[in-house]
């Protein structure tokens, strides 16, 4: 094993961190005009999340670090040919972090309300354009031997990109729903609790589409798990996660229902780099023009010193979270200082 797999399975596993925490935030503003009813569920709602939703975040610009230190030629690809594509991820990051901040700042029901709009709005639109993202890279891009992509924004909105954008959407709503039911109570919890159900059986709907697509007709990815059958290891764990999500979820245990929704979050991202592997950027045009881990990774003294931070740093990360979700453990209350 080259030190490129090494960072390309703990890029694989960063940006899966990243899907897991800051995608029960993007659920959860989702959900926030549906399941609360009046202005302190909102709060409630909003304050779920509010010790913990800006932290999430740093595990996508770690991402973004990896990525750029560790496989220039991907990166360079990705935010030029994507370039509009990531202005929009950047607007409604923005438009999101605003309303967090904002809603609480004056009385106004009006005002309130307008920002209630635009958090769960630029949520569900994150959440979107995420998932057409990653269609797209599974799909392949019109990436030429120069290394650029030439597509436009409405290229990438393509069938299949909508379909995996679409079932993110609602994987993140159902992760989100179960995070709510962990913080929540009251009619609060009991009305996240009957959404459940129907959100579970909605995206299992999406993703088994998904997968079916998938093998039909991405041969790239789905080449890889007819060559070997290890790599089935990964959406079976996937799928088992998810049953024993809704099994827990049906004896209430709330904690261990959420723990396995963000592991299957987790495989299903692993699933799709194993497919993918050792491709970071498939090309749509010809396969000799694929960027892998082969050809675009760094040096390897880059990658070394790289891994060193990062067997100091990542851990350093690790128990800074786990810390802070230990403190903010327990139902949500409003106080004083609540958003």
């Amino acid at each position: 094993m080259s030190l490129g797999d090494v960072w390309f399975a703990l890029f694989a596993v960063i940006v899966a961190g990243y899907l897991i925490l800051d995608g029960f935030d993007m659920g959860v503003g989702i959900l926030h005009p549906w399941v609360a009813k009046n202005d302190r569920e909102r709060r409630l709602i909003l304050n779920s999340i509010g010790p913990v939703w800006d932290g999430n975040e740093v595990w996508i610009v770690l991402a973004g670090g990896v990525l750029f230190a560790a496989f220039a030629p991907v990166y360079a690809s990705l935010f030029s040919g994507f370039y509009l594509a990531f202005v929009l991820v950047l607007l409604v990051m923005i438009l999101r972090t605003t309303a967090i901040e904002f809603r609480s700042k004056r009385e106004s029901a009006r005002w309130r309300r307008t920002w209630d709009i635009v958090w769960s709005l630029s949520s569900l639109g994150l959440a979107l354009l995420l998932g057409i993202a990653f269609g797209n890279i599974i799909a392949g891009v019109d990436l030429d031997e120069s290394g650029t992509i030439d597509e436009s924004l409405i290229d990438l909105l393509n069938l299949y990109g909508i379909l995996i954008g679409v079932t993110a959407v609602a994987m993140f709503a159902l992760h989100g729903a179960l995070f709510l039911d962990l913080k929540t109570e009251g009619e609060l919890e009991r009305r996240v609790r009957r959404a459940i159900p129907a959100l579970m059986a909605t995206f299992f709907v999406l993703v088994t589409i998904a997968v079916i697509a998938t093998a039909a007709f991405q041969e790239e990815v789905s080449e890889r798990y007819l060559e070997d059958i290890w790599p089935l290891i990964f959406p079976a764990a996937a799928l088992g996660a998810f049953v024993a999500s809704g099994w827990w979820f049906r004896k209430g245990n709330d904690f261990w229902a959420f723990l396995a929704s963000g592991a299957m979050i987790a495989l299903l991202l692993i699933s799709g780099a194993v497919g993918m592997f050792p491709n970071l950027l498939i090309s749509s045009i010809n396969d000799d023009y694929n960027l892998t881990v082969d050809n675009s990774a760094s040096a390897s003294s880059t990658l070394t010193v790289m891994l060193v931070i990062a067997l100091i740093g990542i851990p350093l990360m690790l128990l800074y979270t786990a810390s802070i979700y230990f403190f903010f453990r327990g139902k949500t209350e409003l106080g004083p200082d609540s958003y």
